[in-house]
């Protein structure tokens, strides 16, 4: 991997996992395989929420975009890592570099509203039943996932104009198997990147928004179980709600440390373990966790499998 000069190149070079050519081989296998079945669990999702009448719920339609989500998530780091293992050369352009950031924070953010709907919709289907078809109208909720859509990019705008906006000074080797912000503000200079400092502080606060109304929504939600008297209803919400609870726990625990700890000049294994976890596993578990425990899309998917027609009772 050749290292020299490349301060004075307008790209990056992703160092990736190794510089073992072998290890490299075997890292792209391991990414091709695992983005292949997550591609093909998130379209099966989308396409049964799509086609089968008994999955147009609210709780359906906000799943189908978060797998579109999650699918758009992994396409813009995961191919790339592939092709800079193969290759064996980690070269991106400062174009891509900057698209690969843009596209990264869009989806990152409608993944952390569409969740924060999602606990929404469950609270209120279980704390408020008799009032469930006005507060989640469809048209609302076409609304809200629409301005979902629209918010991702103005964050993404706002993220890029500042991160692009410092100098680098270091070497533009970046620690990672993509463009990762914190991995880019190590190459600022000076204090060049307090901008950026402050962006990720308003989307953090943002977030903890979302955060703290995921929060209370299952507060109510776990105070509204425990006084059913019935088993039957604890295990029929527990089954819908705690796979929910797991998914959005598992995705901003993640990114939360990785993008709020302190810059350290080196890199460690942690960053590359963490970033690992928020941006392949989790899109990954999704599919995986919303079906197993979820008897409608079990039997939405056997009639895929085996060819049966999506016809409503």
């Amino acid at each position: 991997m050749i290292l020299t000069n490349i301060t004075r190149v307008s790209g990056f070079l992703l160092l990736g996992f190794s510089d073992n050519q072998d290890l490299q081989i075997l890292h792209a296998l391991l990414f091709l395989l695992v983005y292949l079945l997550a591609l093909a669990g998130n379209f099966i999702i989308i396409t049964i929420t799509t086609l089968d009448p008994q999955l147009q719920s609210p709780m359906y339609f906000f799943l189908k975009h978060l797998s579109l989500l999650d699918l758009s998530s992994l396409s813009v780091t995961v191919p790339q890592s592939i092709h800079s293992s193969l290759t064996g050369s980690g070269y991106i352009s400062y174009a891509q570099c900057v698209l690969q950031v843009f596209f990264f924070i869009c989806f990152a953010w409608g993944e952390v509203a569409i969740l924060t709907l999602m606990s929404y919709d469950c609270y209120v289907a279980i704390c408020l039943p008799l009032h469930y078809g006005v507060i989640i109208a469809p048209r609302k909720c076409r609304w809200a996932v629409i301005a979902v859509w629209l918010s991702r990019g103005i964050l993404g705008t706002l993220y890029i104009a500042t991160t692009f906006s410092i100098r680098f000074c270091r070497a533009k080797i970046i620690h990672q198997f993509f463009c990762d912000v914190p991995q880019l503000l190590k190459l600022s200079c000076s204090n060049d990147y307090l901008g950026v400092v402050g962006v990720v502080v308003f989307i953090s606060l943002v977030v903890f928004v979302c955060f703290f109304a995921i929060t209370l929504s299952y507060v109510k939600i776990f105070s509204t179980v425990f006084r059913m008297p019935s088993a039957k209803g604890w295990s029929k919400v527990f089954s819908t709600c705690l796979p929910h609870l797991c998914v959005v726990s598992f995705f901003l625990f993640t990114a939360d440390i990785a993008y709020l700890k302190p810059t350290s000049g080196s890199s460690t294994a942690l960053d590359l373990m963490l970033s690992m976890f928020y941006t392949v596993v989790s899109p990954i578990l999704n599919p995986v966790i919303y079906s197993l425990r979820n008897e409608t899309i079990k039997r939405a998917l056997r009639k895929l499998l085996l060819g049966g027609e999506f016809i409503g009772k």
